[in-house]
């Protein structure tokens, strides 16, 4: 069964904010293939169903952003994935954005949520998606940059786009594999 983990905060507070990049790919996901997430289970909210006839279970945690390691772990326990069928959706300051990336595995980069799932799991050998927030403009706190909302129509409808591209790149990478997502996404 692929885990399919989106990275955010919990609550209304941190909702449409830059760093729930994950929640709003895994919200897409859930519609477009009629899932409901919502069963607690592992630290996160979740919701097994079919995406590009595989199974698959959407995943929210619960945890905050810096922890979400500890709601992986439990998951990973749980559903027992194959090393490449872990997914994990997330936002990264480094890239333009909507600018959505897919990679088999890696490093967290800057990325405190990432870190500490891999710290936790003691592996990168798993695939992410990630979706570009862009920089934050000078002077700004990256704190402050990553738990604000997109400041204008114009960037909000990018991200959206981002969000949806990185929700059928996870479509593809269930339906068709490896080289048909990397090169739905553009990149070798």
């Amino acid at each position: 069964m692929y885990v399919i983990v989106g990275l955010g905060n919990p609550g209304a507070k941190y909702e449409r904010t830059r760093h729930n990049v994950g929640f709003e790919i895994i919200n897409i996901l859930a519609s477009r293939n009629k899932i409901n997430v919502e069963k607690n289970k592992c630290k996160a909210i979740v919701g097994e169903g079919i995406i590009g006839g595989q199974r698959a279970v959407l995943c929210k945690p619960q945890t905050f952003m810096n922890l979400s390691g500890e709601s992986v772990v439990q998951l990973v326990n749980w559903y027992k994935p194959e090393y490449d069928q872990l997914i994990v959706l997330y936002d990264d300051v480094d890239l333009p954005e909507g600018k959505v990336r897919f990679r088999a595995d890696g490093s967290a980069g800057t990325h405190n949520g990432m870190r500490n799932i891999i710290s936790l799991l003691g592996r990168t050998d798993f695939p992410r998606i990630r979706v570009g927030i862009g920089r934050p403009p000078e002077k700004w706190d990256l704190k402050d940059y990553v738990l604000c909302r997109p400041e204008n129509e114009e960037t909000a409808n990018l991200m959206n786009e981002g969000y949806t591209k990185a929700a059928q790149a996870v479509e593809v990478y269930l339906k068709e594999g490896l080289d048909a997502v990397r090169a739905f996404v553009g990149r070798k």
